[in-house]
């Protein structure tokens, strides 16, 4: 098998992970606004989630674990969308965050043979 390039290749390794969030950011005309979203892919580097709010890469929000109340600043990645009134926001964390999900990312891979 061909090794990915390096810039392709994961950080971290990735869960399917279903779970409300919370994500506040500035709107461009200079508000603030806060909705719940819910993510679908997760990773000690940041996720993919559905969010009504509109963002454009390179926008920094915030983004809210409501269980563990935990926050996480956040850069937009990608955004495609809207699909049913809901944007796919692909984000990265400022700094890694593996601890912001309540998931294990190492029993993760070990139960995938390190191809999460």
């Amino acid at each position: 098998m061909k090794e990915p390039e390096p810039s392709k290749k994961r950080r971290s390794p990735r869960a399917a992970l279903e779970m409300p969030v919370l994500i506040r950011a500035d709107t461009r005309d200079g508000r603030l606004l806060q909705a719940q979203g819910f993510t679908s892919v997760v990773n000690a580097h940041g996720g993919l989630l559905g969010s009504a709010i509109e963002v454009v890469v390179g926008q920094r929000f915030v983004l809210i674990n409501p269980h563990s109340r935990n926050e996480a600043s956040c850069l937009v990645v990608s955004v495609s969308g809207p699909k049913e009134a809901v944007y796919e926001v692909a984000f990265e964390f400022e700094q890694p965050n593996a601890q912001f999900w309540p998931i294990n990312f190492q029993e993760q891979s070990q139960a995938f043979g390190g191809k999460v």
